[in-house]
């Protein structure tokens, strides 16, 4: 091949690839409807349109914000190890300890990835953390910068869940599971189950 041509050859696979990055780079992303949040007040504003229309199919509720720099309370709420990824966080459980029900919302910092947030907390949350009830239902996604988790029986989380989506008109990577109820601690041994193995 002459110099000349080959030259040409290189300039437009070159060009080529020029195209193709500026394409991917100019994509447009889905954007989310969700309002900017500038302030973790602004995540407990995020609730109330969230709780709109379900306040009949979820217990009552108290929602506070988290200091994310408190890493045991972060660790409890969300199983994150600690809050050094999120900006502003808040949380709104029943009133009443016995009813297994939370729902999380969760602004992440500039340059963390949202989806890989919520995908951990998905993992970590412990949906056995009351007493004597459990999670029944996990579900997690994102939408923009903020993440969303909860978790509680289908009949309470999942309207509420699905009013965020709503909300937010795009969402990121979708997560959900159905929990087995555990078996208590004390429900192995001489006196649990263990004692009826060999009993027909």
């Amino acid at each position: 091949m002459k110099k000349g041509p080959m030259i040409i050859a290189i300039a437009i696979i070159i060009i080529a690839i020029a195209v193709i990055i500026t394409i991917a780079v100019m994509k447009p992303k889905e954007k989310t409807k969700l309002d900017p949040i500038t302030s973790a007040e602004d995540l407990t504003k995020l609730f109330e349109k969230v709780y709109e229309g379900q306040e009949d199919k979820i217990p009552s509720v108290v929602t506070q914000t988290i200091d994310t720099s408190d890493e045991n309370l972060v660790n409890m709420m969300t199983g994150l190890v600690n809050g050094k990824d999120l900006e502003y966080l808040a949380v709104s459980e029943p009133m009443i300890s016995s009813q297994a029900y939370s729902c999380i919302l969760a602004k992440v910092k500039d340059g963390v990835d949202a989806n890989k947030i919520a995908k951990e907390m998905f993992d970590k949350v412990d949906p056995a953390k009351w007493i004597c009830v459990y999670a029944e239902k996990v579900y997690a996604t994102n939408s923009g910068d903020v993440v969303c988790l909860v978790m509680s029986s289908e009949e309470w989380a999942k309207p509420v869940y699905d009013n965020f989506k709503n909300i937010a008109g795009s969402v990121g990577e979708e997560y959900q599971r159905t929990e087995q109820e555990p078996i208590p601690d004390d429900a192995s041994g001489i006196d649990g189950i263990d004692a009826l193995d060999g009993i027909e």
